[in-house]
């Protein structure tokens, strides 16, 4: 029988201030800035929404475990809840919290009309059969289903969950309707009304802040060293296209282990490794670093596409690039931000650096309640378009306001929020 002591909701906390901590601070110095009224402020200090389930699966041995699954809606002013499902041994309530509000403040940044919303489930998926995860996500589905709907709140892929993972939530809500739904969930495959370029959406999401912020820096693209902490679809991505871009991916790292080479690593080659290895140590053409080493390492760009918190007090001061761009969603703490401003490292926040995935879900939601979709050439254009609009947007905030590019971003999207939440007042 396999342990799940680390995943059952009675023997490990569901709070963790951490993360939430850094999201609430974010909020009170943009709210503080901006003047907003104290009202507005507890409202948006608050989650609007909490689900929290703990619901039985059975697994394959015949046994019954108990899991424990969140849905959070942060804030629904500017429309439905958007926001991935992630599953992890880690994830807390707070957490959750915590991305969720991310999302409110990421949709509003880059002016699409929905709110923030996060959820999953306690649970590490590779202790889990193939039979075991589809148990387990059809039974959240059910669960989280009262909250859910594509006017309501629309989930989508995160950590540890994909494409096939969409299906079955999309699948068991469609059931319960009894009629397909396609807009309950993005991130499906193409098969099921998914839409083209959502798969690298993130990663080349990161790839045009990286080449837009890398050209006010007066940094060029062209050799520009980069390295990248985390090869799942964000960081393998984000790296690739960069690549392409003419810059040299001299770092890669997961969380198991990394790989360096000075002169410039392979992306098709570290990542077919990857595929046959299940990691990146042991790729032959590169030396082996840890992982937290990857953040320390000499270049030009550092993209940090892995987990929240790995830019912290103890290592800010030893990080050694002129760019940082959150691929990641909450990488740097508040005291690594001010470590790194005095440094004068620049950082293009997450909410406005990852925003691609959540711009393409959103075409792809756009789609299905047309039922009519578009090519990548359209999809990827309109993408560009909206994240180069938001990033001079936050640009010229940041100029203005003589404020780092977080403040400023945050700026944009807590006015934005705030004055939806005014124009339509307070019920009843």
């Amino acid at each position: 029988m396999k342990d799940f002591e680390s995943t059952n909701h009675q023997n490990r906390s569901v709070t963790d201030d951490g993360v939430y901590s850094v999201a609430i601070n974010q909020f009170e110095l943009a709210a503080e800035r901006l003047g907003i009224d104290p009202g507005t402020r507890k409202v948006l200090s608050h989650s609007k929404r909490e689900l929290i389930v703990h619901f039985p699966v059975k697994m394959d041995s015949g046994d019954v475990e108990i899991f424990t699954g969140f849905r959070i809606q942060h804030n629904l002013a500017r429309g439905p809840g958007k926001g991935g499902i992630r599953y992890h041994p880690n994830l807390t309530l707070n957490h959750t919290r915590a991305l969720a509000m991310w999302m409110t403040w990421k949709c509003a940044v880059t002016g699409i009309p929905y709110g923030g919303a996060k959820g999953g489930v306690i649970c590490d998926p590779k202790q889990l059969s193939l039979t075991e995860l589809e148990r387990l996500t059809r039974r959240y589905a059910s669960e989280i289903s009262i909250v859910i709907g594509p006017g309501k709140d629309i989930p989508a892929p995160d950590v540890n969950t994909d494409a096939q993972i969409m299906s079955w939530i999309m699948d068991t809500f469609s059931m319960h309707l009894g009629y397909t739904v396609t807009g309950v969930v993005t991130g499906k495959p193409l098969e099921i009304c998914g839409t083209l370029g959502r798969v690298d959406a993130t990663g080349r999401g990161v790839m045009i802040v990286t080449r837009e912020a890398a050209a006010k820096a007066g940094i060029p693209l062209q050799g520009a060293k980069i390295a990248v902490q985390g090869f799942g679809n964000v960081g393998y991505f984000a790296a690739q296209l960069l690549e392409q871009q003419g810059c040299t991916i001299i770092g890669v790292a997961d969380s198991e282990g990394g790989v360096y080479k000075e002169k410039g690593i392979d992306t098709e080659g570290l990542k077919a490794h990857q595929n046959n290895y299940g990691k990146l140590t042991g790729y032959k053409d590169a030396d082996t670093i840890s992982p937290s080493d990857i953040l320390e390492v000499p270049c030009d760009i550092l993209i940090p596409a892995a987990i929240e918190g790995q830019i912290d007090s103890t290592n800010a001061s030893k990080v050694q690039a002129r760019l940082v761009v959150e691929g990641a969603n909450g990488p740097t703490d508040q005291a690594a931000d001010d470590i790194l401003a005095e440094r004068g490292i620049t950082v293009i926040p997450d909410i406005l650096a990852n925003a691609g995935g959540v711009i393409v879900s959103y075409f792809e939601w756009v789609q299905d309640n047309q039922a009519y979709f578009w090519d990548i050439d359209e999809i990827n254009a309109k993408m560009e378009a909206v994240m180069i609009k938001s990033f001079n947007n936050v640009s010229q905030v940041s100029e203005k306001r003589s404020v780092s590019m977080r403040d400023a971003a945050m700026l944009v999207a807590v006015e934005r929020v705030s004055e939806t939440m005014k124009r339509r007042g307070l019920y009843p």
